[in-house]
């Protein structure tokens, strides 16, 4: 028997999405649809599972955050009920808040298989992850305690040891491995049909190379079955001189480009560039205008990514974003200024500002 979703626990957007999915189903199936005395069921899923996953959802633009368990977030007590204690337990609350999240947790370290197989079954028909890549794949400094407990413990002493690694340090089969189960950990959401896209963030020191392309590609190549998408933090990638070739090779390898909004002015500040080079999904990911902290190390996000956005501001981005709609079949607009409920209450704003530019 068809499995029926309860329209009034999951966001509007996907509530409006599911009806849309009954309705294509309603031609010549009405009493499918009927029960004994005549009156609606709920949506069956069964059928429609094919359509639900993020390839096919007809609700282009998502808006979420960052991080479903930011601490801050959590912390300031301005969002999640007081009796929501657990990281699921939220994650269920989150989703009546937004059709979208972005997972952050999985830039310091491969997730087990059952924590993302958890997050999958707990979460509604048509709700949609972004996942960030594990910090290994993407040049940054990883610590060796990031690293799967039984292939840290068959690291040579001299590896094991060190505050932090790379991946150029590590024997190729442990970083094949790696991958592995990082592929391996995602497939749950992607076997939902609830995963759009793998998030490749490249540091400042990422430059504009065939070298860096290549690299690139082969991330690509990795996560065969899987959609990328990139974003840079060295601005020239898209300086006079590589940005068309930038995009030009993001739209042959069908990569999308992610869009950023950050404080304008610094060495890391990427352009405000909203290209769209893949049909299939735009993103555009809101790190916050705050010029005292961008450029500190060694703070926790929500001290770097402290912003709180006017509307003013967030407007500027609503016209774009429909600009991108034109070309991409989806957009996901996530806010990563992840201090107290900046990201949530922003998010929101967003998400009301587009609907009313439909209107």
């Amino acid at each position: 028997m068809d499995r029926e979703v309860d329209l009034a626990s999951v966001h509007p957007r996907v509530a409006s999405h599911l009806l849309r999915i009954e309705d294509v189903h309603q031609d010549g199936e009405d009493e499918r649809h009927q029960d004994r005395h005549g009156g609606p069921v709920g949506v069956p899923v069964a059928n429609a599972a094919a359509q639900l996953g993020p390839d096919h959802i007809s609700v282009a633009v998502l808006c979420g955050i960052a991080g479903w368990a930011d601490k801050s977030l959590i912390d300031s007590k301005l969002f999640y009920p007081l009796s929501v204690k657990s990281s699921i337990d939220r994650l269920r609350f989150y989703t009546t808040q937004f059709p979208l999240v972005e997972v952050d947790s999985t830039y310091y370290g491969i997730p087990k298989p059952e924590t993302v197989e958890s997050w999958a079954a707990q979460t509604p028909a048509g709700f949609t992850f972004d996942v960030k890549s594990f910090s290994l794949f993407t040049n940054h400094p990883t610590r060796p305690l990031s690293l799967p407990p039984d292939i840290r413990g068959d690291l040579p002493a001299n590896l094991r040891d060190k505050r932090i690694l790379y991946a150029e340090h590590l024997p190729e089969d442990v970083v094949d491995e790696c991958w592995e189960r990082f592929r391996g950990a995602l497939e749950p959401l992607r076997a939902a049909g609830k995963l759009a896209a793998v998030f490749f963030q490249f540091p400042p020191w990422f430059l504009p190379s065939s070298r860096s392309l290549a690299y690139v590609e082969q991330c690509q190549e990795r996560m065969f079955g899987f959609q990328i998408a990139v974003e840079f933090r060295k601005p020239e990638w898209l300086d006079d001189r590589h940005r068309d070739g930038t995009l030009a090779f993001l739209r042959t390898r069908d990569i999308p480009y992610v869009a950023v909004d950050v404080p304008e002015g610094h060495a890391t500040s990427m352009p405000s560039v909203f290209h769209v080079t893949s049909p299939k999904l735009a993103v555009v990911r809101s790190h916050g205008r705050n010029h005292e902290t961008w450029d500190l190390r060694g703070v926790p996000p929500n001290v770097r990514f402290r912003y709180d956005y006017n509307e003013e501001e967030l407007g500027q981005w609503v016209p774009r974003i429909k600009e991108m709609e034109r070309s991409a079949g989806r957009v996901h607009a996530l806010m990563n200024n992840n201090y107290s409920n900046y990201s949530v209450k922003n998010a929101q704003q967003l998400e009301r500002m587009l609907e009313a530019w439909q209107k």
